[in-house]
């Protein structure tokens, strides 16, 4: 009998070299959560914080490749669904019921999603120019086009910053003709500083960490308006986008950052997720303006006694 368990597990680890040889040969080997190649898609909108992960994600872990394409939130939907090669999105929405069970039909399991951080979106005024307080109310007059001032968004549609614009503020409603769309928030950012009363709308992490060099020097050009607070108790409240208006409720315009990852075993998608989740990820989400969503790191008060 033991002669027999002994062959069985034998000839069991022979089929597995033998099969990890035919993966390597046919250049299919499987990925781990620190190694190996996979494609994501990412809402152009978070691109200055994303490419900062994933570089300090490729330092930690030489052999694992991380392919990244920015585009439009519905482009990157458009992949998670249509593209086999793409195993992850990173986006301003988690799953709808129906696509659940779309994936379940297609894939047999549910994809992982969640909050990792929460962004907001940044409403940017010339440096001129002489009116950057808005209430809720004439934010939804400038982009019905009531008023009549030159909006310019990372286009007019098919963007996360635009559908939670549309569906937030305006309930589905059209843009005004004012409404103009440029291609990526780097573009509105030029837009803004080249016509003084034009009013752009980009993510926070755009022009909200002080840190980036490029960034840095946009804000001696531009201003970040001040929003109306519509949960605050204090009346005529108005705060700009931050990370401490976004964590303690007082910017209007916060949105979350989800990943969406169609993976169904402990593979290189897992050990990003696992990245953005803890620590160090988190850190990188803090250090570029935006509020961690896995983990606090508010300062508390101590007292030290001799």
């Amino acid at each position: 009998m033991k002669k027999v368990v002994i062959f069985l597990f034998f000839g069991l680890f022979l089929w597995l070299v033998s099969c990890k040889t035919k993966q390597q040969q046919n250049g299919e080997e499987t990925d781990t959560p620190s190694k190996g190649t996979i494609n994501i898609s990412v809402d152009e909108s978070f691109k200055p914080v994303m490419e900062q992960q994933i570089k300090v994600f490729h330092s930690s872990f030489p052999d694992a490749h991380i392919l990244a394409t920015y585009k439009s939130e519905v482009d990157c939907f458009k992949d998670l669904e249509n593209n086999d090669s793409t195993r992850m999105v990173i986006v301003g929405r988690g799953l709808s019921k129906e696509e659940i069970t779309f994936f379940k039909n297609k894939l047999f399991f549910k994809p992982q999603f969640s909050t990792i951080a929460y962004d907001a979106i940044a409403i940017i005024v010339n440096i001129k120019a002489k009116d950057s307080v808005f209430t809720l109310s004439d934010i939804k007059d400038l982009l019905s086009g009531k008023k009549g001032k030159t909006i310019i968004m990372d286009g007019n549609n098919a963007t996360s910053s635009v559908r939670f614009l549309r569906d937030s503020l305006l309930m589905g409603a059209p843009f005004g003709k004012n409404v103009v769309g440029v291609k990526g928030n780097d573009a509105v950012i030029d837009a803004v500083i080249k016509k003084e009363d034009a009013i752009g709308f980009v993510g926070l992490n755009w022009v909200g960490n002080v840190n980036e060099p490029k960034q840095k020097d946009d804000l001696k050009k531009i201003r970040l308006a001040l929003v109306e607070c519509v949960k605050c108790t204090e009346k005529n409240f108005f705060a700009k986008p931050s990370q401490a208006s976004i964590t303690f409720g007082e910017y209007p315009l916060a949105r979350p950052v989800y990943y969406i990852l169609k993976e169904n075993a402990a593979a290189l998608g897992t050990g990003f997720v696992n990245f953005l989740s803890l620590e160090r990820g988190q850190l990188i989400f803090r250090r570029s303006g935006l509020a961690p969503g896995k983990m606090d790191f508010r300062a508390r008060a101590t007292k030290i006694t001799e």
